[in-house]
C-alpha cells in the first residue's frame, strides 16, 4: 500500500501534507502517517476529512469521483454544500452540533446529482475524528439498494393482476392526502372524493367460466376505470388514484375534489363504462357496478370515517338494486347509525326497566263505552328520548329480543288489567290486547308463557287479546297454528292486526282460530271527509263487505285510526263493532284508562238507578 501511495501524485500530496498538519498524533508515529494516508486515499468509501468551520480539508478519490470532480478541488469547499446538508433545518441543526461536538453522529439519506446529468441516492454519515476536533464525512452510494427497495415496494404496493395501486396504497395515499390538508390548504381546494364500487355478479363469471377469465375481466375494468379518472379533467384542480382494494372492489381517490358534482360525473361515468360490454378471448361478458360516492371537506375528516360511509353507501346503491351510484346521505346514514346503537342497546334496555307501556282504548261504536285496551310499549332511551313501536319494533325481531321484550310486554299489561279489574269490578271488566312477533312464536313457548303469567297476575284468559299481524296469521301452519289453536282453547282472544293489507286468504280465515279483524287505518281514512273533497265509495263498499263477512264467521270487528265523529257514525252504519283511534284517546298512561273506566262505572250505576 506504501508504494501505491508514494507514487499518487500532488493530489496525494496535498492530502499528506494537510492530514500531517492538522493531525499531530499520526505524525508522532515514523510509518503511521504514511499508512494512514495510503489507506485514506485508497478507499473504495467517499470520505473527507472536515473542519469545525465546515469546509473541506482533505478528500478522498473516491469522492471526487462520487461527485464528479478532482480531489484537489474540493478543498476549502463547505462540505454540506457538497452533500447538501442544510437542505432540511432538522439535518443542518444536527450538523451543526456534530461540528460544535455536541452531538456524536449524524446519519442521513441524500439524492445527489451528478454533473453528467444522472442522480444518485447516497447515506452520509458525520462523525468527530478523535483528539482533532475535525469530523470525518462519508458518503456511501445506495442507489442499487434504493432501487431494489423500490421494485420491492411496487411489488408490495400494485395489485398483481389489474397492476393496480392495491389496499395498501392506497391507504396510504388517502392518509397522506388527508395529513397534508390538516397543515394548511396549500393551494388546493381542501376537499376529498371518494368512489367506492363493487361488480355486480362478478361471482358468477369466476364460477362458470373460471379464475382466469374473472381475472382478464378484473384487467380490462382496471384499464376503464384509469380511462374514465382521465378523462374527467383532474389535472386542472388535482390527483387522483385507481386501486384494487381486493376480489372485485375498486375505488377512485379524488384528492383537491371540486365538489359533489365533479365526483358524481365520475360516478356515472364509471357506470356507463363498466356497463359495456367485455370481449376476452372470445368470451363477451356483461357485468354492472354498484358504487358508493362520498365527497367531503378534509377538515375533520380520517381515511377510517370516509372509507366508512363509503362502505355504507356503497351497501345502500346495493340494496336499492345494483347498477348504480348513491350519494352518501348524512340524514340516512344518522338514521342507520341510530338504529346500530338502539340494537346494540335493546336487550340491556329490558333489564333496566327502560320500557313502559301506555294504553289507548278500544271503544264500542254503539254504546260509546270502553270494551278494552290495547298495550302499546315506549322505549325511555337516555340519549334519544321516548321512542315509540315502529322505531325498534323491528330491530328486536331481527336479533331476537323481541321474545323477552314480549315476555315483559305480556305480563306488565296482564298484571295491570288484572289491577283494573280489582280497582273498578264491573260485570264486564276491561280486556287487554297485546301484540305479539311471529318470532316469540318460533322462538319462544308462546303457549307456555300466556298460561304462566294468567296465573302468576290472576287475568282470566277472556281478558287477554293477542294481535298478529295479517301476514304472519295467514301463513300460519304447522307450530304456529298449533300455539294459535292452544290459545284460542284456553279462552284467549286471537285478533288480526292491520286486516287488508296482507293475504286475505278469506278460505284460510274460516279455518283459523281468530275472534277478531282489525281493520287497518288505511281503509277508515277513505271515510273520512276533506275540505273539497268526498269519502271514497269504494271504501265504504269494501269495509261492509269486510264486515258482513266477518260476522258470518263470527267474528266481530275492530276499525282503526278512527279520528272524527262522522267516520265513527259511518263505521258504526256498516255495522263495525269497536273503534280505536284518536276520536277516543291517543295511548295514554294507565291512570288516566283508570278514571275512564271509574267515569264509565259511575255513569253505567247512574243509568240504572235511573
Amino acid at each position: 500500500m506504501s508504494g501505491t501511495s508514494e507514487g499518487t501524485g500532488s493530489a496525494a500530496g496535498s492530502i499528506r501534507s494537510a492530514l500531517t498538519e492538522r493531525h499531530p498524533a499520526v505524525r508522532a508515529v515514523p510509518d503511521a502517517p504514511h499508512d494512514y494516508r495510503a489507506a485514506f486515499d485508497a478507499a473504495h468509501l467517499a470520505m473527507a476529512v472536515v473542519g469545525r468551520d465546515g469546509e473541506v480539508i482533505a478528500a478522498n478519490q473516491a469522492l471526487a469521483a462520487l461527485l464528479g470532480t478532482e480531489s484537489g478541488e474540493l478543498a476549502g469547499q463547505s462540505a454540506a454544500d457538497l452533500v447538501d446538508l442544510a437542505a432540511e433545518a432538522r439535518t443542518w441543526q444536527a450538523y451543526q452540533e456534530v461540528l460544535r461536538g455536541r452531538q456524536a453522529r449524524l446519519r442521513c439519506t441524500r439524492r445527489l446529482k451528478h454533473p453528467d446529468g444522472h442522480s444518485l441516492w447516497t447515506e452520509v454519515t458525520v462523525g468527530p475524528v478523535p483528539g482533532t476536533g475535525d469530523v470525518l464525512l462519508s458518503v456511501a452510494d445506495i442507489s442499487d439498494r434504493r432501487d431494489l427497495q423500490a421494485r420491492l415496494r411496487h411489488l408490495q404496493m400494485h395489485d398483481p393482476v389489474t397492476r393496480l395501486p392495491n389496499r395498501a396504497l392506497f391507504f396510504e395515499r388517502l392518509s397522506a392526502a388527508l395529513e397534508a390538508s390538516a397543515y394548511g390548504p396549500g393551494g388546493g381546494t381542501g376537499r376529498i372524493g371518494l368512489c367506492y364500487l363493487d361488480l355486480d355478479g362478478f361471482k358468477a363469471v369466476n364460477d362458470t367460466l373460471g379464475h382466469r377469465v374473472g381475472d382478464r375481466l378484473l384487467t380490462a375494468v382496471a384499464a376503464r376505470l384509469n380511462r374514465c379518472a382521465d378523462q374527467i379533467g383532474y389535472g386542472r384542480t388535482g390527483g387522483h388514484l385507481v386501486a384494487r382494494l381486493g376480489g372485485d372492489e375498486f375505488a377512485v381517490l379524488v384528492e383537491d375534489s371540486t365538489g359533489t358534482e365533479q365526483l358524481t360525473d365520475l360516478a356515472r361515468s364509471v357506470l356507463a363504462a363498466v356497463q359495456q360490454p367485455f370481449d376476452l378471448a372470445g368470451q363477451r361478458l356483461s357485468v354492472s357496478a354498484s358504487i358508493g360516492v362520498v365527497e367531503r371537506d378534509t377538515a375533520g375528516t380520517s381515511a377510517t370515517g370516509l372509507m366508512q360511509a363509503a362502505d355504507t353507501t356503497l351497501y345502500w346503491a346495493k340494496a336499492d338494486g345494483k347498477a348504480r351510484w348513491t350519494l352518501f346521505d348524512p340524514e340516512r346514514n344518522a338514521h342507520r347509525m341510530t338504529r346500530q346503537a338502539l340494537a346494540s342497546t335493546l336487550r340491556p334496555a329490558v333489564e333496566r326497566g327502560e320500557f313502559t307501556l301506555e294504553y289507548q282504548p278500544l271503544v264500542d261504536l254503539e254504546s260509546g263505552t270502553v270494551r278494552g285496551v290495547e298495550a302499546l310499549v315506549r322505549w325511555n332511551h337516555p340519549q334519544f328520548g321516548v321512542l315509540t313501536p315502529n322505531r325498534f319494533i323491528g330491530i328486536a325481531e331481527e336479533d331476537g329480543s323481541i321474545v323477552q321484550l314480549g315476555q315483559w310486554v305480556l305480563r306488565t299489561a296482564c298484571r295491570q288489567a288484572r289491577r283494573w279489574q280489582i280497582e273498578q269490578p264491573s260485570d264486564s271488566p276491561v280486556f287487554v290486547s297485546v301484540n305479539v312477533a311471529v318470532r316469540q312464536v318460533w322462538d319462544s313457548d308462546l303457549v307456555g308463557d300466556v298460561a304462566e303469567i294468567l296465573a302468576e297476575t290472576g287475568l282470566a284468559p277472556q281478558l287477554l287479546q293477542l294481535e298478529l299481524t295479517e301476514s304472519a296469521v295467514m301463513g300460519s301452519a304447522g307450530r304456529p297454528l298449533q300455539a294459535l289453536q292452544a290459545l284460542s282453547d284456553m279462552g284467549v282472544r286471537i285478533a288480526i292486526d292491520d286486516f287488508g293489507t296482507g293475504y286475505s286468504n278469506l278460505a284460510y280465515l274460516s279455518r283459523l282460530p281468530v275472534s277478531v279483524l282489525k281493520l287497518d287505518g288505511s281503509f277508515v281514512r277513505g271515510f273520512r271527509y276533506e275540505e273539497g273533497t268526498h269519502p271514497n265509495p269504494a271504501d265504504e263498499t269494501i269495509v261492509e263487505a269486510l264486515v258482513q263477512l266477518a260476522h258470518r264467521l263470527g267474528l266481530t270487528v275492530t276499525a282503526e285510526c278512527v279520528e272524527t265523529a262522522g267516520q265513527a257514525a259511518r263505521l258504526r252504519r256498516v255495522g263495525c263493532d269497536t273503534g280505536q283511534g284518536w276520536l277516543y284517546s291517543r295511548a295514554v298512561a294507565p291512570e288516566v284508562i283508570a278514571d275512564m273506566i271509574g267515569r264509565q262505572a259511575a255513569a253505567t250505576q247512574r243509568e240504572r238507578g235511573a
